[in-house]
C-alpha cells in the first residue's frame, strides 16, 4: 500500500560536527559527541533510512523500491535507475571547517567507483554570523599550482569565498572544488553517492587518532581547473506559494513558505516528490491514498510522496518551510 512515507534519520558523528541539528532527533546515540550529518532519505548501501509511519513501518527505502518500483519513483526514473533511489537528502551541521574537496561526475564514478557521481546543492539554514563557504577557483589553476598550494597550506587563497545567510542557495556541480566553513548549517540535496575526494584537510586527526586520508590524485583527475561560474544566490520566498531554488537534470528543488494550507497536483509529473522540513511543522495528506493518508512533518524530517499519488495537501502548523524535491528526466 502506498502513502506518504516518513523516515527515521541516519545520524553520523563527525569531528567537525555541531550541536544544533542533534536537538531535532530523539534517537541520538549516547556516545555521540555531536551530530554532524543527518541523512533523512537515503538508499546508500549500509545506511538506508527506515519508514516510521503506517503499514510499512520498519521497511527501508530499498524494500519499498523492490516492491513498488515505478509506482514509487516514476516510470522514467525507474527505467533510468532501477532499484536504486537516485537522490540522498541530508542535513549538515558544521562548527569547524570541512575539508576542501571535490566530487566526481557520473562517468568517472561509474567507471572507477561503481557508483553515481555527486552533483549537489546546499540550502542554508540559520547559523553563525560568520557562516561561509569556498566555491570554485578565483583564477585558472593547474596541477602544479594546486600541489604547491597544498604543500604551502594556501589552497584556500585561490578559492572564491562567500559569506552566507539563511535562505541562500549554492549549486555545486561535480568537479567543482568547494568547502563548507565553520558555523554553517545546510539542507543538502545530492545524487545518491557518498564519494568525496579530499584535497586538503588542515592536517586534521580523525576519530581513529590518525590524520584523515586525502585523495589528491583522484581529485586532480575529476576537478574543473577553470574559474567557477556558479555563485551563491538568494531566491526570495513567496508567502504561501512556491519559488524555484534549483532546476537541473539531477533534481529540481523548490521552496514552500506556508502559513495556510496549500494543495499540489502532481499528475503531470512522472517522479516521486520528497519534502524536507527546514522550519516549523506541518501535516502532509495524500488525498488519493487509501490508508495512512496523513503524516506529520517537523524540522529535520523528510517525507516521500510516491509517484502514483497525485493529490497532496499540506497544512502548516503556524509558519512552516519545506523544500520540495523531484526529478525531471
Amino acid at each position: 500500500m502506498l502513502y506518504p512515507f516518513k523516515f527515521r534519520a541516519q545520524l553520523f558523528h563527525k569531528i567537525w560536527g555541531g550541536h544544533t541539528i542533534e536537538q531535532w532527533y530523539d534517537h541520538v546515540p549516547a556516545d555521540y559527541e555531536n551530530v554532524g550529518e543527518a541523512w533523512v532519505m537515503s538508499d546508500v548501501e549500509k545506511f538506508p533510512t527506515e519508514v516510521v509511519n503506517g503499514s510499512h513501518a520498519g521497511d527501508d527505502l530499498q524494500d519499498l523500491l523492490e516492491v513498488y518500483m515505478d509506482e514509487l519513483v516514476g516510470g522514467v526514473v525507474y527505467e533510468t535507475f532501477g532499484n536504486h533511489f537516485p537522490l540522498l537528502l541530508k542535513f549538515i551541521d558544521a562548527v569547524d571547517d570541512l575539508s576542501i574537496q571535490v566530487h566526481p561526475d557520473d562517468d568517472y564514478a561509474i567507471e572507477h567507483e561503481q557508483s553515481l557521481g555527486k552533483t549537489e546543492m546546499w540550502y542554508f539554514l540559520p547559523a553563525g554570523e560568520d557562516a561561509a563557504i569556498y566555491l570554485g577557483w578565483t583564477r585558472l589553476m593547474d596541477e602544479a599550482s594546486i600541489r604547491q598550494s597544498i604543500q604551502d597550506g594556501t589552497l584556500a587563497h585561490n578559492m572564491r569565498e562567500y559569506k552566507v545567510r539563511a535562505g541562500d542557495v549554492a549549486y555545486i556541480p561535480a568537479g567543482t572544488v568547494h568547502a563548507m566553513k565553520r558555523n554553517t548549517i545546510v539542507a543538502e540535496i545530492q545524487e545518491n553517492s557518498d564519494l568525496t575526494y579530499r584535497l586538503y584537510d588542515y592536517n586534521r586527526v580523525g576519530n581513529d587518532g590518525k590524520t584523515r586520508p586525502l585523495h589528491l590524485e583522484k581529485a586532480l583527475e575529476v576537478m574543473d581547473y577553470a574559474v567557477e561560474k556558479t555563485a551563491v544566490t538568494h531566491p526570495e520566498p513567496v508567502q504561501n506559494g512556491v519559488v524555484n531554488l534549483q532546476r537541473t537534470s539531477f533534481f529540481t528543488t523548490n521552496l514552500f513558505s506556508l502559513t495556510q494550507p496549500v494543495q499540489r497536483d502532481y499528475a503531470p509529473l512522472d517522479s516521486f516528490v520528497a519534502y524536507m522540513c527546514v522550519e516549523g511543522a506541518c501535516r502532509v495528506t495524500a488525498l488519493d491514498a487509501e490508508e495512512d493518508r496523513t503524516t506529520t512533518l517537523r524540522r529535520g524530517e523528510a517525507v516521500l510522496i510516491p509517484a502514483s499519488l497525485n493529490d497532496i495537501r499540506i497544512d502548516p502548523e503556524g509558519k512552516c518551510q519545506l523544500l520540495e524535491v523531484y526529478m525531471e528526466l
